[in-house]
């Protein structure tokens, strides 16, 4: 398993998945192990509306819906940029407007390094 990506959390990411309901928690793990492996997760979906490559692990559990944007075309590592929980049926503006700033970050700090 030495070929797996490492995950790098942007902004407060990290600390919004480890506000998730236990189960949701684990099951976010999971699947971002998944990604870090170079497999698809369970259930997501492409959000290209936000960036090029983002995507979008969707967490149903008893406490609600739960969403993990994160991007994994780039070599170095997969990218968590945002964790939410989903209130409504369409993705807030706000929650889209976090990930789009991110993504921009980090797609900065990429050609920064080069």
């Amino acid at each position: 398993m030495d070929d797996e990506k490492q995950i790098r959390w942007i902004g407060s990411a990290y600390d919004d998945l480890l506000a998730f309901p236990k189960d949701a928690r684990k099951e976010a793990g999971f699947q971002l192990g998944k990604v870090q492996a170079g497999l698809e997760p369970t259930d997501w979906k492409p959000f290209d509306d936000v960036g090029a490559g983002i995507r979008e692990i969707r967490i149903r559990d008893a406490s609600g819906i739960f969403r993990v944007m994160y991007i994994a075309k780039f070599e170095e590592a997969v990218y968590v940029l945002h964790c939410f929980q989903k209130k409504t049926q369409v993705t807030s503006k706000q929650d889209k407007a976090i990930a789009t700033a991110r993504y921009r970050a980090v797609v900065g700090a990429r050609k920064g390094e080069k």
